[in-house]
């Protein structure tokens, strides 16, 4: 089984390390800076880089590619219908692609941008900036829908999936949840904790998709709390949950 541990870059990525302790071979996710990497590498010189995989093309997901292809000859995946650099693989809606031994799905999850793509295997799934602990990312490029249903198609995966997204954003996240569900005892809980966690600057990921359909108010937008909620705060009466989904996620814009 491979073993996964967060890379640290910027203020508040993860790059993910994938690592095969039978081959020696690891892969990283969305290494939007080279330097954590490379100096994991310096300070691991038995391993070897053999795959990057990127989710979409923002610079602080695919900084780091370039440089990091030229020093490894790593294999690039991403998602067919966005520049990617060095990019060797390009994947689409349903494809699939053996990593580490690992047979990876490619879903296709539009919203934060055109062809961000997520990457699933059982068990695990990277999601870059679509699905985040207890939130999701900002629509740049899609609408509201193409988010709602992206969301909803990664919520119907099974509850003890483990979430790598690629942000520390879930303090700030509970507390948007906590303002949306006063009275979401889950999410009161996970606040406390995460707010404990992030204090002792312990990371707060991976999630699970179990913990986020009871504390992520856009993955409970058929709530009636939520439902009820948005309704108040807009003074209109959203009846389709991605209507409830375009309010909360303007609403999460200014909070």
């Amino acid at each position: 089984m491979i073993q996964i541990s967060a890379l640290p870059a910027f203020t508040d990525n993860y790059i993910w390390l994938l690592q095969d302790p039978l081959t020696r071979r690891c892969a990283v996710v969305d290494p939007g800076d080279a330097v954590p990497v490379q100096a994991w590498l310096a300070a691991n010189p038995e391993w070897v880089l053999s795959d990057i995989l990127i989710t979409h093309h923002h610079h602080d997901h695919v900084g780091g590619v370039e440089q990091l292809k030229k020093a490894t000859n790593a294999q690039v995946y991403g998602p067919a219908s966005e520049t990617i650099p060095a990019r060797d693989i390009a994947l689409k809606d349903n494809d699939r692609i053996s990593v580490l031994g690992c047979d990876f799905d490619i879903i296709a999850v539009p919203g934060h941008t055109l062809g961000h793509i997520a990457f699933y295997h059982h068990g695990l799934l990277f999601c870059g900036d679509t699905l985040f602990a207890a939130g999701c990312g900002r629509l740049f490029e899609g609408t509201p829908e193409q988010m709602h249903t992206s969301l909803t198609r990664l919520a119907a995966l099974p509850e003890d999936t483990r979430v790598y997204c690629t942000h520390e954003y879930t303090l700030s996240n509970l507390r948007f949840a906590a303002a949306v569900e006063p009275g979401n005892a889950d999410t009161a809980a996970r606040l406390e904790k995460v707010t404990r966690e992030r204090e002792a600057g312990i990371i707060t990921l991976p999630s699970n998709i179990a913990l986020e359909k009871r504390t992520n108010p856009f993955l409970r937008t058929g709530e009636t709390s939520v439902k009820e909620k948005v309704d108040e705060r807009t003074g209109t009466n959203n009846r389709a949950p991605s209507a409830v989904f375009a309010a909360l996620r303007a609403w999460k814009d200014t909070f």
